[in-house]
């Protein structure tokens, strides 16, 4: 009616005369055409056009995500993985977009840190510089809570050592340094890790004094992880982290020995496939063979 014409004036009725006559606000009027109007499409991309479409692309997100053997990896290892695997390149930006709008990363929680009086810096720039012990537990049916002490290399984030028992003493502590120290020099003898630095809390089975002596005598020094905040001990909290929930949460284990066939599978998948940020986001396996590959080429 607003857009008639009069016919004796020639001119257009207009919204505010039809409102007046009808007793009707303007702003119901302007509502209704709001609602009735056609909603715009997706902004378009400005700029020139990507050589793979965001399609494309979702499609490859979600077929890595597919074939992957992990759970609960973040945006970074998927555009590793497209870059080294798939041969796509694309903003890593871009990635974590379609996997934000498709529901496709993991759930997580931020979790803000108060200051703290070190740097939060402790990986190394070589193997064998420092190491890092601890301890968890895993749940069975059968056996009760059962014993896994793990040791973890600094730099590239590798599994060197493990033993799962069911008592949580010094006894078996050694058990998996022991481990660790003949995996990488190839035998126990005195002084074998000279210079090594063992990070490590200050629990009773880590601070008893056959275990100090036993990794003195391999050539180690302790160092310690600050009380109270488990970050300075960070590198090996965030495998066990990476291992639960991996291979144990969601899982019920009847008896130790269930516990010890899925550590030692999870330890060689881990070790060779597992992408880790600091390695470039390599396998640990990986970066110690172009470490040793790039080490032999300067000798030689």
């Amino acid at each position: 009616m607003a857009a008639s014409t009069s016919p004796t004036t020639r001119r257009r009725y207009g919204v505010a005369r039809v409102c007046r006559v009808w007793q009707v606000p303007r702003s119901s009027y302007y509502a209704a055409n709001a609602a009735a109007a056609p909603k715009p499409g997706p902004a378009l991309r400005r700029g020139p056009k990507p050589t793979i479409a965001d399609a494309a692309l979702l499609a490859a997100i979600r077929a890595d995500l597919a074939r992957s053997p992990w759970t609960g990896e973040g945006h970074r290892k998927v555009w590793a993985r497209l870059r080294t695997q798939d041969g796509i390149r694309v903003a890593r930006k871009r990635v974590l977009r379609l996997m934000r709008e498709h529901h496709l990363l993991s759930p997580h929680r931020a979790r803000t840190r108060p200051e703290a009086q070190h740097d939060r810096r402790i990986t190394t720039d070589a193997p064998n510089v420092m190491w890092a012990i601890d301890a968890t537990q895993v749940t069975t049916v059968r056996d009760g809570k059962v014993w896994l002490f793990g040791v973890v290399e600094h730099w590239n984030a590798e599994l060197l050592g493990w033993h799962v028992a069911k008592r949580g003493t010094r006894h078996e502590a050694i058990q998996a340094l022991g481990m660790a120290v003949r995996q990488q020099f190839g035998h126990l003898g005195r002084d074998v890790a000279r210079g090594l630095a063992l990070r490590h809390d200050h629990g009773s089975n880590f601070m008893a004094d056959d275990f100090q002596r036993q990794m003195r005598f391999w050539g180690m020094s302790p160092s310690y992880a600050f009380v109270a905040e488990p970050e300075t001990n960070g590198c090996i909290e965030r495998l066990f982290r990476t291992l639960k929930e991996q291979v144990v949460h969601g899982r019920i284990f009847q008896t130790i020995n269930d516990v010890w066939d899925v550590i030692r599978a999870f330890v060689t998948r881990y070790n060779a496939e597992w992408l880790v940020e600091k390695n470039g986001h390599r396998s640990p396996a990986d970066r110690r063979a172009a470490w040793q590959e790039e080490t032999f080429r300067r000798a030689a």
